[in-house]
């Protein structure tokens, strides 16, 4: 054999290497699939606070992030039909004048706070239909719920979750509160799969 052919054949050889190795090297990529956990949301039910074992509706519901309703100055404001939360319906972001017994709340994340606490707080409106159709007053409770966020790697298709630890919820006291007790039955929410927090009224 003459140079040139061994040159040729060695260039071959490597060629043939590099695309094998590179095919074998390679995963495939990856699809994220509907069932994998991702980041939680903060699942409460409501219960009877006379017969605390009783699942109990709050009449008219209307939940929701304390600011994300505004007008077009930028000013909070009371939410007057299901248009005004410009928030998908299907994301639990924003429940409007519904009886429910359960709503799952989404948790505010703040990058890079991996060892502070976060604050999200929530407006909950009792009897909204009294305040829209001004027979009456509604009444509103805010709750806050602080907790530690982490995140945590989930695949290359996923990316990150976040799970959030040292869960507290309160309830800030406005003097005629609806909400009578809180208990939390999960401090440290990784899934979507329990009760988190019960409040009674």
């Amino acid at each position: 054999m003459n140079s040139k052919t061994i040159t040729k054949c060695t260039f071959l050889i490597i060629v043939f290497s590099a695309i094998i190795i590179t095919l074998f090297a390679c995963e495939r990529d990856d699809i994220c699939a509907e069932t994998t956990p991702t980041t939680p949301r903060l699942f409460i039910e409501f219960y009877d606070a006379t017969s605390p074992e009783d699942l109990r509706s709050v009449p008219r519901l209307t939940a929701y992030g304390e600011g994300l309703i505004t007008d077009s100055d930028g000013n909070p404001i009371e939410p007057t039909e299901v248009t005004d939360g410009i928030l998908e319906l299907s994301d639990g972001t924003f429940i409007f004048d519904i009886n429910r017994n359960a709503i799952d709340l989404p948790l505010r994340i703040d990058d890079g706070l991996n060892e502070e606490r976060v604050r999200t707080r929530f407006i909950l409106e009792r009897n909204t239909n009294l305040r829209l159709d001004e027979s009456g007053t509604s009444n509103v409770d805010i709750i806050e719920i602080s907790y530690v966020p982490q995140f945590e790697y989930v695949s290359r298709a996923c990316g990150y979750k976040s799970i959030f630890n040292a869960i507290d919820v309160t309830v800030d006291n406005d003097g005629d509160n609806w909400i009578s007790s809180i208990e939390i039955d999960v401090q440290n929410l990784e899934n979507e799969n329990t009760t988190h927090v019960r409040i009674f009224h």
